[in-house]
């Protein structure tokens, strides 16, 4: 039996990998929120919807503040110090725009924290179309603009002791010992 009944994550050795099992991640809970949405009118804060309002807010308040700290604290630096010529230009143009896309997912989401908070206390069964709407998109784009420019030009520009250093940091911000 060669398939795994789990979805193991990649291992620090892989950072790139990593970085996108974490938007498949994200993506995940994007869909829960969509599903939650959906959910609320019919049934309101029942336990359905408060565990995936638990779901949500666990991902978006651990996982993915450490995500956006591997990009911004060390895959992006190194890009920086890495890159020459076009990729230069092409860094140079996109950095300032993944940053403040990175803040204002930040922003975005603390409507949605809440929002999501009251759900998963079962106090309230309100959830913005809107502002779930806006964080999804935004995420979506921003995703697809590392995936297809950020992730390929470090895959082809960093060498192999710096994909090691890039894991090492990220494996350090989690608290995982490299054993």
């Amino acid at each position: 039996m060669g398939n795994s009944l789990f979805d193991t994550a990649p291992g620090f050795d892989e950072p790139l990998a990593v970085l996108r099992h974490c938007h498949t991640r994200i993506r995940k809970q994007l869909v829960t929120l969509d599903k939650l949405l959906a959910h609320l009118p019919q049934h309101g804060a029942d336990v359905e919807a408060q565990q995936a309002a638990h779901a949500v807010l666990r991902y978006f308040n651990d996982a993915a503040p450490l995500h956006h700290e591997d990009e911004e604290e060390d895959l992006m630096p190194q890009l920086e110090t890495s890159a020459s010529g076009d990729d230069a230009s092409q860094l140079q143009t996109l950095l300032p725009r993944i940053l403040e896309e990175h803040r204002e997912m930040a922003s975005l989401w603390l409507a949605l924290d809440r929002e999501l908070s009251t759900i998963a206390s079962g106090q309230s069964a309100q959830l913005s179309p809107d502002g779930v709407a806006r964080f999804a998109s935004l995420y979506e784009a921003h995703m697809a603009l590392e995936e297809s420019v950020i992730a390929p030009m470090a895959k082809r520009l960093f060498s192999e002791a710096q994909m090691h250093q890039l894991g090492d940091a990220m494996r350090a911000r989690r608290g995982i010992s490299n054993t």
